[in-house]
């Protein structure tokens, strides 16, 4: 690693040419939705396992109406019915949908297109052919055939459809799980009374959100203060723990060695630290083997930024999903200034066509993201953007 800055697409480049899979496990259905299969499925048997009734009526041997003969029904067969029958010679049973059609029937007419008297079927669908209405064996899928392959993102309907072919768990990409360090002297849990000195502990809040809207909650927050030995005990029992370990705070340029002490005292390897960015400048990225960890800025909405735009990435790699935030490219609503050297990213509103940067970008100051729907990223290189400029639009998650 070296210490000095490096662009935002190098820092994505680190990231994507770094982090990997996580080691996949079985898992019940119930607990696979939005994960990845890392398995092909095969299907165990025919489904469905026996010619099946589509619908509620009468199945019958086709040759024995030939389009006009009047049948006998000589039973009823309900759906669930375990006992195989054989069809008699000439006659039709009752049958529901879903239900087994008997051997020797191959075909069902609906209910609405038969009179019953007298133990008598007549039968009037000028539409009937042989084999109508009835699913046969193995028609969704047949014993040995692919069901789903490894990489399928397990949807409902997926689900769904591995529970019908007789699944009951798959092996898939787990979810990380998460250790979240926060430092800092200054910080006082919300709804206790604030000291002379002290700030309201927001980032933990904010974090925790952002992880439970990708469905992550294996998350352990700690709170240490800005002390390197404490920092680096966290750090040593968050790396034993969990897949990734994020630390907010104490890192401004004066204490930042706290994080880089205490990484190196944990055999942290570093992947980057400083990225040319506003908000989120120091930046910190390491890794020790598989376990991946990320030293964000102290300042909420830098904290944030960098969450969605770096971590974010990491954590869709680690569990093989699409987590990047979708991007659109937008003119921007009023002229901008910027200096060159830095992307900055904006909080900003994206009603559908314009990007609307807000006000209070300072990186302390949450306000304007707390109403903003997007960040708008404006190049290193770019200073006057007049309105109009196309920019690119990262669009935040909505709940």
């Amino acid at each position: 690693m070296t210490h000095h800055m490096i662009s935002i697409s190098e820092a994505e480049d680190i990231i994507r040419q770094s982090v990997r899979p996580l080691p996949p496990r079985r898992m019940a259905l119930s607990a696979v939705l939005g994960l990845t299969l890392a398995e092909d499925v095969v299907a165990g048997c025919d489904i469905p396992a026996f010619p099946q009734s589509s619908m509620d009526g009468y199945a019958f041997a086709y040759p024995d109406w030939g389009g006009s003969r009047e049948l006998k029904i000589s039973g009823v067969i309900p759906a669930g019915d375990r006992q195989p029958c054989r069809l008699t010679p000439g006659s039709a049973v009752r049958i529901f949908t879903g239900a087994a059609v008997p051997e020797g029937a191959d075909t069902v007419v609906m209910q609405e297109r038969v009179q019953a008297a007298d133990g008598n079927l007549v039968i009037s669908d000028g539409q009937l052919q042989p084999g109508s209405n009835v699913r046969p064996r193995g028609s969704e899928i047949r014993t040995g055939a692919l069901a789903l392959e490894a990489g399928t993102t397990l949807t409902p309907a997926a689900i769904g459809f591995l529970a019908g072919i007789g699944h009951a768990q798959v092996a898939v990409y787990p979810r990380p799980s998460i250790s979240l360090i926060v430092t800092g002297n200054e910080l006082q849990r919300p709804g206790g009374q604030l000291e002379y000195g002290q700030v309201y502990e927001s980032n933990s809040s904010a974090l925790l959100a952002a992880l439970e809207q990708m469905h992550i909650r294996n998350v352990k927050v700690v709170q240490v203060n800005d002390d390197p030995d404490e920092l680096t005990v966290a750090l040593h029992t968050a790396l034993e723990e969990s897949d990734v370990t994020l630390l907010t705070g104490g890192i401004s340029v004066g204490d930042y060695d706290f994080v880089l002490q205490a990484a190196a005292a944990c055999r942290v390897a570093p992947s980057f630290y400083k990225v040319r960015q506003k908000p989120g400048k120091p930046l910190f990225m390491g890794k020790r083997e598989a376990k991946v960890v990320f030293g964000l800025p102290g300042n909420p909405s830098s904290v944030l930024t960098c969450f969605y735009m770096y971590v974010v990435p990491a954590l869709g790699l680690l569990s093989k999903t699409r987590t990047d935030l979708r991007t659109v490219r937008a003119p921007l609503a009023g002229a901008h200034r910027k200096p060159a050297g830095l992307t900055h990213f904006l909080k900003g509103n994206f009603d559908g066509e314009q990007a609307y940067p807000l006000g209070a970008q300072e990186s302390y100051r949450m306000h304007s993201f707390a109403r903003s729907n997007c960040l708008i990223r404006l190049d290193e290189d770019q200073t006057d953007l007049p309105e109009g400029t196309l920019v690119t639009v990262h669009l935040l998650p909505v709940c």
